[in-house]
C-alpha cells in the first residue's frame, strides 16, 4: 500500500513538471511572438523595379494596405485618405511611411502598381513581385484574400479579389501596433497616425 501511494505521489510530481513546462514553454512563446516584428521575412519588389524586404518596415512607424488595382471602391479609396492623413499628421514625410501591398500580382506588377499608386498619392510605395512570393508574404502577414471568378451572368467580365480592406499599423521597429479599419471616422484614423508616430 505504501509503495502504491510513493508511486501515484512520483507520477503526481512528474505531472505538475510536465505541466509547469508546458505552461513555461508556451508563455516564452507568445512573448517571443508579441516582440518580434510582425509578418514574416519577404524578398519581393517595389513599384520603382527595386527589390525590397521586410527591413522596409523599420526605421519609421509604417501603414500597410493589402488590395488590387482593379478594386472598384474599397482600395482607391483607402489610399486616397490614408494620402491624406499622411499629409495631416506627417506633412514633410519624415515621421511615417506607406506601403500598398497587391493581393493580385497576376495582374499587378510592378510597373502597374506604381502607375496606379502615383495617380493616387506620392506617399504611399507599391510593392509587387513573383505571384507565389507575394501571396507566400500576404499569408504570413495574415491578411485574408480570396480570387472571386467571373460571374456567369456576366461572362465578358474579368475576376476580382476580396480580401482585408483594414490598414495594418506597424511601430518603428516592425511591430504589430493597431489598425484603421474601411470607413472609420477619419478624426480617429489621424489620431491612431498621431498616436503611431509617438510609438
Amino acid at each position: 500500500m505504501k509503495t502504491i501511494r510513493i508511486v501515484l505521489w512520483a507520477a503526481i510530481l512528474v505531472m505538475v513538471a510536465i505541466l509547469g513546462w508546458l505552461t513555461y514553454d508556451m508563455t516564452q512563446s507568445r512573448q517571443q511572438a508579441s516582440s518580434g516584428p510582425f509578418g514574416v521575412p519577404f524578398t519581393l519588389v517595389a513599384q520603382d523595379g527595386k527589390p525590397i524586404t521586410e527591413r522596409a518596415f523599420t526605421g519609421k512607424p509604417t501603414a500597410l494596405f493589402f488590395g488590387f488595382t482593379h478594386c472598384p471602391e474599397v482600395c482607391p479609396t483607402t489610399l486616397f485618405e490614408l494620402d491624406g492623413w499622411l499629409e495631416k499628421v506627417d506633412p514633410d514625410g519624415s515621421k511615417l511611411q506607406a506601403y500598398f501591398i497587391t493581393v493580385d500580382p497576376e495582374r499587378d506588377t510592378p510597373d502597374v502598381l506604381g502607375q496606379y499608386v502615383s495617380n493616387v498619392s506620392k506617399r504611399i510605395t507599391g510593392i509587387s513581385g513573383p505571384p507565389d512570393k507575394v501571396l507566400e508574404m500576404v499569408k504570413g502577414y495574415r491578411v485574408y484574400y480570396k480570387k472571386v471568378p467571373v460571374d456567369e451572368k456576366n461572362p465578358n467580365g474579368d475576376y476580382t479579389m476580396d480580401h482585408t480592406a483594414s490598414v495594418f499599423l506597424l511601430d518603428a521597429n516592425g511591430h504589430f501596433s493597431g489598425t484603421i479599419a474601411y470607413g472609420e471616422n477619419p478624426d480617429t484614423a489621424v489620431q491612431k497616425l498621431e498616436n503611431l508616430t509617438k510609438s
